[in-house]
C-alpha cells in the first residue's frame, strides 16, 4: 500500500508531476547535449539551452508548489496560493529568456556560418527528446488542469514549448539532409524561438491576471450566478458579484437582498445552501455573502412576504 500511494502521489499530485518533470528535464539535457557535441548543430544547441531553463523554471514551480500547500497562517490568512502566480510569471519570463538566447545563437550562425555533421545520430536524439518531452508535458497539463495549478501548468506549457522547439530542430535536421544546405539549421532555430515567444506571452498573460486580481473567467461566474438564481424563492436578488483567483483557489464575494420579515437563522440557512452549492459546481471556492434587508417598497418580487401580501 505504501508503495502504491507514493506511485499516486507521484503521478496525481501537482507536487509529484512537478518532481518527475524535473527528472524527465533532466534526462533531456543530458541527451541534447551529447546531440549538440556529436552534431555541432545550432538547433540541437538551442534545444539544450532551453531544457536548461526548463530545469530552473521547473524547480521554481515546485517550490511555488510545496509553498501553496502550507495552511493559512496569522500573516496569510488567505493562504499561499498567489505563490504559484508568482512562479508562474518567473517561469515565462525563463520561457522569454530561452526564446531570446535561441534566436541569438540562431542570427550567430548565420551570420558567422558551422557545418552540421553525423546528422543521423541528432535526428535520433531529437526523435527521442520529443517522445520524452511530449509524455511529461501532457501528463503536467493534465494534472495541472484537474488540479488547477497555475505552477505546474506554467511547467506543463513551458515543456510543450521545448516539444515545439525539438519538432522544428528535427525538421531542421531532415531538410539539411535531404537539401544539403545547412543555412536551414540557424533558420529553423530562429521559428523555433518566435513560437516560444508566443508561449511566454500566455502564460505570463494568465500569471499576471491572477495577481493583479483579475475576474474569474465569464463560464465560471455564470456557475456562481446559476447556484443563486436556483434560490431566487427564498431571496429577493443580489448584486455587487466580486470574484477573482489567486492560484487553485476561487474567492468569491457578493451582496444578497432577502425579504425584510426572514429571520437572522433562516438567511443564513439560504446562505449556507448557496456556498455548498457553489462549492458542489466549483472545488476550492471561498464565498462570501453579505445580506442586505429588501426595501420596504416592492416594485418587482418573486417571493411572497408580508409587505406584498399588504
Amino acid at each position: 500500500m505504501r508503495i502504491a500511494d507514493s506511485v499516486k502521489r507521484l503521478l496525481y499530485t501537482p507536487e509529484g508531476v512537478s518532481k518527475l518533470a524535473m527528472f524527465g528535464i533532466g534526462m533531456l539535457i543530458l541527451l541534447k547535449v551529447f546531440g549538440a557535441v556529436v552534431t555541432g548543430s545550432i538547433g540541437i544547441r538551442a534545444d539544450a539551452i532551453h531544457s536548461g531553463i526548463d530545469l530552473v523554471g521547473a524547480m521554481v514551480g515546485f517550490i511555488a508548489i510545496r509553498v501553496t500547500l502550507r495552511p493559512p497562517d496569522e500573516s496569510h490568512p488567505y493562504g499561499h496560493n498567489k505563490a504559484e502566480n508568482v512562479a508562474g510569471l518567473f517561469i515565462a519570463g525563463l520561457i522569454f529568456f530561452a526564446a531570446g538566447a535561441i534566436i541569438y545563437e540562431a542570427v550567430r550562425r548565420l551570420i558567422e556560418g558551422g557545418a552540421v555533421e553525423m546528422l543521423t545520430v541528432g535526428i535520433w536524439v531529437t526523435l527521442g527528446a520529443i517522445v520524452i518531452n511530449l509524455s511529461v508535458s501532457w501528463w503536467a497539463l493534465r494534472i495541472a488542469k484537474k488540479t488547477e495549478s497555475v505552477a505546474l501548468q506554467a511547467t506543463g506549457r513551458d515543456l510543450y514549448a521545448d516539444v515545439l522547439s525539438s519538432v522544428a530542430v528535427l525538421i531542421g535536421l531532415v531538410l539539411v539532409r535531404v537539401t544539403g544546405l545547412v543555412i536551414l539549421d540557424p533558420i529553423v532555430a530562429i521559428l523555433v524561438g518566435l513560437l516560444i515567444f508566443r508561449t511566454a506571452f500566455i502564460t505570463m498573460r494568465q500569471s499576471l491576471g491572477e495577481l493583479m486580481d483579475e475576474n474569474m473567467p465569464e463560464e465560471e461566474e455564470s456557475v456562481v450566478k446559476q447556484c443563486i438564481e436556483e434560490h431566487s424563492e427564498r431571496t429577493v436578488g443580489f448584486h455587487e458579484l466580486r470574484s477573482r483567483k489567486a492560484g487553485n483557489m476561487r474567492f468569491v464575494d457578493l451582496h444578497m437582498v432577502v425579504p425584510r420579515h426572514v429571520q437572522i437563522s433562516d438567511a443564513h440557512e439560504i446562505c449556507d445552501h448557496i456556498e455548498h452549492h457553489v462549492r458542489h459546481r466549483m472545488a476550492r471556492t471561498s464565498i462570501t455573502i453579505h445580506l442586505e434587508p429588501c426595501e420596504t417598497e416592492c416594485v418587482e418580487c418573486s417571493v411572497v412576504c408580508e409587505i406584498r401580501k399588504n
